[in-house]
């Protein structure tokens, strides 16, 4: 999947939103800690992770390419 950032970055909570892989914010917290996600290869923890064009986002099998 390719996400079109619009601005100079976005956050790792407001692109799982935009994906609708979580529909709310305050799903943010459990989904990190019970799923592994990772961000160009390293394992994420932080909502407000600051994400840029040609980070990738992986969790189970979805791939998120930031463009």
């Amino acid at each position: 999947m390719v996400f079109d950032l619009k601005g100079e970055y976005i956050t790792l909570q407001q692109l799982l939103k935009a994906c609708d892989v979580i529909e709310s914010g305050g799903q943010i917290k459990a989904f990190l800690m019970n799923e592994e996600i990772l961000v160009n290869g390293q394992r994420e923890t932080r909502r407000g992770r600051k994400l840029y064009r040609d980070d990738v986002v992986s969790f189970y099998d979805t791939r998120i390419l930031i463009r």
